[in-house]
């Protein structure tokens, strides 16, 4: 359905039974649950889909290795059987990748050894192979470019990886498919309770962030889904709270992501190094054809759309890789840099620790106005936080308890037969990141006509027909991932890319904007903390 047609037919549907707010990993999650379930859905997203932190992760699918270390046994089992479920349902965009932690010292083999052979039994049958212990000489042929100075050996051990916006895509359209409305630039301003009745609704004051017009859709119940923003939404929700017996649900931290050639480190594996001189962890990961080095764990007390690094948490990244790789890597090696804001749970005002010791683990409230609140967790248990959200809504009364367990098996669209050969995801991007949905790519005018960085013309035309796209930057940096590879290239190709957008909506695909976004994923605009 055209965008404009969805924006005149969904006032006119009536009542809904559930609306979810807030378009990334969690609220897609929680609306194709739902749709499968055979409710009637609508999802409104404030800005583009995965267009905060759902589309700035690390990439990886992951039980959680450094909450081994915590004891969070229970967190990690979840986890590890959620990312064989991901795996299963989306294999074009989540592969399994196979990670080496280095070892300088001579018990670093033998005690992170132990730690991921539990890790493997967590896994049990979900787990995608097994822990090895790798010698100085196999260690340097698996990671081809790691400083070999002191090199004593390795373990080896296996996560998973992914294309985190192409992923919520595919879970927006897999849930439109089951039935679900969803819209994106459609921000939800209020949300009221109505009065009278056994089971009250709830109305949504929504505006077009596009067209600026604004309208009113009522539903049986409202998932708070806006990750670090739930708190804003909570906060315009009638009847409220009482601010004394209201807190903040979340405790934002941001994480840095630098990204560099390939050359650093090339090969297939990732490099792990779990305790760097702070305390902290460092990944190096090959993705889509470029190395992403990261991350940190900085809290943050505003929340940004566009947040800046701390010139002290690049630093951190550029020390510690030139550390572990044999090259320096230096701020002119930088082909873009992005931060992304962690929605973790808040602690009691009495916690010490910073933001590393928060749960990553998820939690929902509801609140007096009926609202459902849901923050925390990660990719990687989307799912089983979807579920975990129905089942709230039920034991609230909020909705009528149907049955689920359909979202561990429905395959997303796209998703490639699994005796098909799979591209692995740390090569360049190209037609494969669509899956089975490669012809009607093609299809599109422009398929031979290629724009640059593997983008053709006919990739930006079916990404304004068919994956929501409606400005330049949903484009180079969601439907095709080159503002997070090359922010220079991505600046490159925009203008061809805003010609075709307009051409194909008639709208004003916000060149200008893009380009001063550009900017910002260069290393000149990090901040002081």
């Amino acid at each position: 359905m055209k965008r404009a047609e969805l924006l005149d037919s969904l006032p006119r549907h009536g009542v809904y039974d559930l609306a979810v707010v807030g378009g990334g990993a969690t609220g897609l999650g929680v609306a194709l649950d739902a749709a499968l379930r055979g409710f009637s859905v609508v999802l409104l997203e404030s800005h583009d889909f995965a267009g905060g932190t759902s589309s700035r992760s690390t990439k990886l699918l992951h039980g959680g290795v450094r909450y081994l270390a915590q004891g969070n046994l229970a967190l990690v089992r979840e986890a590890l059987a959620e990312r064989a479920t991901v795996l299963r349902v989306a294999p074009h965009l989540a592969q399994p990748l196979p990670f080496v932690m280095p070892s300088y010292r001579w018990w670093q083999t033998p005690f992170y050894g132990l730690g991921l052979k539990l890790y493997d039994l967590l896994a049990g049958g979900a787990g995608l192979g097994r822990t090895e212990f790798l010698s100085r000489e196999e260690a340097l042929q698996a990671l081809p470019g790691v400083n070999p100075e002191g090199l004593r050996g390795g373990v080896k051990y296996w996560d998973g990886q992914f294309d985190d916006a192409r992923l919520a895509l595919a879970l927006a359209r897999s849930a439109e498919a089951a039935g679900a409305r969803v819209l994106n630039y459609a921000e939800v301003t209020s949300v009221r309770q109505l009065a009278g009745g056994d089971h009250p609704l709830s109305a949504l004051a929504v505006t077009d962030r596009r067209g600026g017009n604004a309208f009113e859709l009522q539903a049986r119940c409202v998932v708070n889904a806006a990750g670090v923003w739930v708190d804003a939404l909570r906060d315009h929700t009638e009847p409220k709270v009482s601010e004394g017996s209201r807190s903040n649900m979340v405790s934002p931290s941001q994480g840095v992501h630098v990204v560099v050639d390939r050359d650093f480190l090339p090969g297939g594996h990732a490099l792990l190094v779990p305790r760097t001189r702070d305390g902290r962890v460092l990944f190096a990961v090959p993705w889509l054809g470029k190395l992403v080095l990261g991350t940190t764990d900085t809290p943050r007390r505003d929340l940004p759309r566009e947040p800046d690094a701390f010139a002290e948490e690049l630093e951190f990244i550029l020390g510690e890789a030139s550390q572990v790789l044999s090259r320096p890597v230096r701020r002119e090696d930088i082909r873009s840099l992005w931060v992304g804001l962690r929605p973790l749970v808040a602690a009691p005002e009495s916690a010490k620790g910073g933001t590393k010791v928060l749960s990553r683990e998820h939690t929902i409230v509801v609140d007096a106005s009926g609202l459902v609140t849901v923050t925390g967790g990660k990719w990687t248990t989307y799912r089983a936080m979807a579920e975990d959200v129905l089942e709230r809504c039920f034991a609230s009364r909020l909705l009528p308890h149907r049955a689920g367990g359909q979202s561990a098996k429905q395959v997303l669209l796209g998703a490639e037969a699994v005796s098909s050969p799979v591209t692995p995801l740390h090569t360049a991007p190209g037609l494969h990141l669509y899956g089975t949905e490669g012809p009607k790519v093609t299809a599109c005018p422009g398929a031979a006509t290629f724009l640059g960085a593997g983008l053709s013309e006919a990739m930006v035309r079916y990404a304004a027909r068919f994956e929501y796209a409606q400005t330049v930057e949903d484009v180079l940096a969601r439907r095709w991932r080159i503002l997070f590879l090359d922010a220079v290239e991505a600046s490159r190709l925009a203008p061809d890319v805003a010609a075709i957008l307009l051409d194909e909506l008639g709208v004003d695909p916000e060149l200008a904007a893009f380009q001063q976004l550009c900017a910002r994923y260069l290393p000149v605009h990090t901040q002081a903390s």
